[in-house]
């Protein structure tokens, strides 16, 4: 059984786990042809060295077009389920989506069916939520040989600016999508685990 680590004391986003990826040995050429199976179109991935604190690090940018909207649940499943991908990818990947569509519909008290997501409904966040799945199968194996662990989770402090207007940090889905999960507050002031980046963790991970 293979275990990967994750270490957010910085928090954690989508596209920092596609960062880390890549930094760990998935090609991005990988991601962009696992990626390319969607039937999906209007974005670009790209990967270049950075510098964070006078360490190296790995910045994976996903930039999308501004003609994309809000996507239901119906949506995003059409365009996961309906593509070439591998079984085990689009099951992981709609559990997640899953997730934020639940927390999302409670935040709101309106039904799933109603719900339309906003930040983690558009076009980054499949890429994201997708690619990490691609890239966490590309670099472990198979889904049943390998377990994701996390640490706590460092979620900032302050306040975000989203759709909905000022927000305290950590956001209303992030914190409910962290239910359970052992969270903390230190360093500098900002959102450091958004929405995408807590489902996919506490929807993969099995231990924190």
């Amino acid at each position: 059984m293979r275990v990967l680590h994750l270490d957010c004391a910085s928090g954690i986003s989508g596209d920092m786990l596609l960062g880390t990826l890549v930094d760990l040995g998935v090609e991005l050429k990988t991601l962009k042809s696992g990626l390319a199976l969607l039937p999906l179109k209007g974005y670009a991935i790209t990967s270049r060295e950075v510098e964070k604190s006078h360490f190296g690090a790995r910045k994976v940018d996903v930039k999308v077009g501004r003609q994309h909207g809000h996507r239901g649940l119906r949506e995003i499943r059409a365009i996961i389920g309906g593509s070439r991908l591998d079984t085990s990818i689009k099951e992981a990947s709609l559990r997640i989506f899953r997730r934020i569509i639940q927390v999302e519909a409670r935040i709101h008290r309106i039904s799933e069916q109603k719900v339309h997501l906003h930040e983690v409904g558009a076009v980054d966040a499949i890429v994201d939520i997708v690619g990490a799945v691609i890239g966490l199968h590309e670099l472990l194996g198979p889904p049943d040989t390998w377990r994701l662990t996390c640490s706590p989770l460092n979620v900032g402090s302050g306040t975000v600016r989203m759709e909905h207007g000022l927000l305290p940090v950590p956001a209303p889905a992030t914190a409910a999508l962290l239910t359970g999960v052992p969270i903390y507050s230190s360093g500098p002031e900002g959102e450091l685990v958004t929405p995408t980046g807590a489902a996919i963790v506490t929807t993969l991970a099995s231990s924190f």
